[in-house]
């Protein structure tokens, strides 16, 4: 194992960060795996899930079991894992500037595509390897001016050229849930069966350019630019990503992270990336996936005290009550009802919401939204 520590650019006098990647296996040797945790720095599950995954590779690495590469950054955001308000964790965004540490990252697709338009060929392994260097040289080209750039520019270069690409995130409340572009399913679905997944989110894209889909999306995107020039090469989809959901902020429990680690492990040596005897079977899936674009978002017509009728994990008909929002000083009940059929599958933490604010969501199984499709 190789550790790494990446200092980001330091915003003022006296003070800087530091950005710490743990790398296992050798590059070049085989596919290359970037696992990151707690981009947003209050979702804690899995910086848990990455501490027993270090332990988990450093074995593998010692009895040479590893094919390939493996990266894992288990403190993804150390600007936000430092920020606090009145004793309470501010890691989602960055107080400077009121940017979400998950949006808004880079559109390698078209930072590349005058590169490499010239240069691309019939050979589709000489094809991913141009387009990741010129992602490595755009990149690398970057002048970060914020702390906030630093830490984009500087998880980009670790992950830009990784086949896999996983991001552990959580939800307020929930079960687990797995969020990947549409291209990249084929790929995905056995990690998310592995994890037990209870709700699947697909879109092609969802908007705001998180960091998987900045990853994942520089390739379809960058092949449908191609063909819309007329230029007929192959390409495939060279990185897929995903962001994983790891239930609720609370879930953060030693046996809840061995069985998550366990699970990506055992995907990875259904991969090949980590050698056995017998690759474990996939299991079979809990649930079917859906569009995010079917996801319903439950909002508060008015404040209130909010009293869930439902639990995350449970499979709502249209109609089925959800929560109610009590008013004590007008003694009113506001009723929130399903407005499709699906796993409701994640729900906030707070139990007084204010008139609009987002009460929990439902994986519907047909799409009906369109624009950006993530929340804030």
């Amino acid at each position: 194992m190789q550790r790494i520590d990446h200092p980001l650019l330091s915003p003022s006098l006296g003070s800087h960060k530091t950005l710490t990647s743990f790398h296992f296996g050798q590059p070049g040797s085989g596919q290359k795996i970037y696992i990151q945790a707690s981009l947003h720095a209050e979702e804690l599950p899995g910086m848990l899930v990455a501490h027993h995954l270090r332990a988990l590779f450093e074995a593998c690495e010692a009895a040479g079991q590893i094919h390939g590469e493996i990266v894992l950054v288990p403190v993804a955001n150390p600007i936000g894992l430092a920020q606090r308000l009145d004793h309470k964790p501010m890691g989602r965004f960055e107080l400077d500037t009121s940017e979400n540490f998950n949006r808004h990252y880079p559109d390698l697709a078209a930072a590349v595509e005058s590169v490499v338009i010239t240069q691309l060929g019939d050979n589709a392994v000489t094809n991913v390897a141009l387009v990741r260097r010129a992602m490595r040289d755009h990149l690398q080209q970057w002048t970060p001016a914020t702390e906030l750039q630093s830490l984009r520019r500087t998880l980009l270069l670790l992950a830009h050229d990784a086949d896999f690409m996983l991001d552990l995130h959580c939800d307020c409340e929930g079960v687990l849930h797995f969020y990947t572009e549409e291209a990249c399913w084929p790929q995905m679905h056995e990690l998310a069966h592995f994890l037990g997944a209870q709700a699947i989110l697909l879109a092609k894209s969802s908007g705001n350019r998180p960091i998987d889909e900045c990853l994942s999306g520089a390739w379809w995107q960058l092949a449908d630019r191609l063909k819309a020039k007329g230029l007929d090469v192959p390409l495939p989809q060279a990185c897929c990503s995903t962001t994983i959901e790891l239930r609720g902020e609370l879930d953060v429990s030693h046996a809840w992270a061995k069985q998550d680690a366990k699970a990506i492990a055992d995907w990875l040596r259904h991969k090949g990336v980590l050698a056995c005897t017998t690759p474990p079977a996939v299991p079979t899936a809990l649930c079917q996936a859906t569009p995010l674009a079917g996801s319903e978002s439950l909002h508060a017509a008015a404040p209130g005290v909010v009293v869930f009728a439902a639990e995350p994990g449970q499979t709502l008909q249209v109609g089925d009550l959800v929560a109610e929002i009590i008013d004590p000083i007008a003694n009113t009940t506001q009723r929130i009802t399903a407005g499709v059929a699906g796993v409701f599958y994640a729900r906030i933490r707070d139990r007084y919401i204010t008139a609009g604010g987002e009460l929990g969501k439902i994986a519907g199984a047909t799409a009906f939204r369109n624009g950006e499709l993530l929340g804030a």
